[in-house]
């Protein structure tokens, strides 16, 4: 394993590193909460960071695994398209925004807006989620091994959210529903590959109501003409 010690480096020249390399296993140290650490891998090699990161750690990652042994601030494995990023700690907001594909891990607590948007990535979260999490989230599965807090799937499209704790309240269009054979096969998986402990008849599934999906009016000739003209 080679280590690069970002005291002694560039945040540029380490991710220039990462980037170029086809194999191979890094050990980052000192870190010091630096953004962007390990963003962009695109190659089957093994990262690991020994302390805190900023924002944006493994962000745009596309394959190999990052593990972080601590906590990430916003923006972890944003944009994620394959591969995994796992972290030890807590991550703050925006955990796996956007992310395409992959497994994000987060050991600890996730801060709001967990899985915003995510478009089929995998993500589990052993502690407890913010508000907001899984917002307009479309496609993937979000698991989480504790609470959830306000808003919980607001506008959520077709992704699937697994919770075993407490949830304070669900968002727009966001309901729960029915725990499925296939549901229980994904969630088997995705603790399997996690590391995480939990039986998987402890969760409820939570998804779309689908009634976001469609602009709808009680009578739209109605509303025109008291608008006195039509809308185009």
């Amino acid at each position: 394993m080679s280590t690069i010690d970002l005291a002694e480096t560039t945040l540029r020249e380490l991710n220039r590193t990462l980037q170029s390399a086809s194999t191979g296993s890094f050990r980052v140290t000192n870190p010091r909460g630096a953004h962007a650490v390990a963003a962009g891998l695109n190659s089957d090699i093994e990262v690991e960071i020994d302390g805190p990161v900023g924002y944006y750690c493994a962000g745009m990652h596309q394959v190999g695994s990052v593990t972080v042994r601590g906590n990430a601030s916003t923006g972890l494995a944003e944009n994620i398209m394959s591969g995994t990023v796992r972290i030890t700690g807590n991550a703050t907001m925006s955990a796996g925004a956007t992310g395409h594909g992959g497994l994000v891990v987060v050991e600890g607590n996730a801060g709001a807006r967990c899985g915003i948007s995510m478009k089929g990535v995998d993500i589990v979260v052993g502690g407890n989620v913010g508000h907001m999490t899984g917002f307009m989230a479309q496609a993937g599965n979000l698991v989480v091994l504790g609470d959830a807090a306000a808003d919980l799937g607001d506008s959520i499209y077709e992704a699937n959210i697994f919770v075993r704790g407490a949830i304070e309240s669900l968002g727009s269009d966001c309901i729960e529903k029915e725990m499925t054979d296939d549901n229980f096969a994904v969630l088997e998986r995705l603790l399997t590959a996690s590391g995480l402990t939990a039986r998987t008849d402890e969760f409820r599934r939570f998804g779309s109501a689908r009634q976001l999906y469609n602009f709808a009016v009680d009578d739209i000739d109605a509303e025109l003409a008291n608008n006195g003209k039509a809308s185009v």
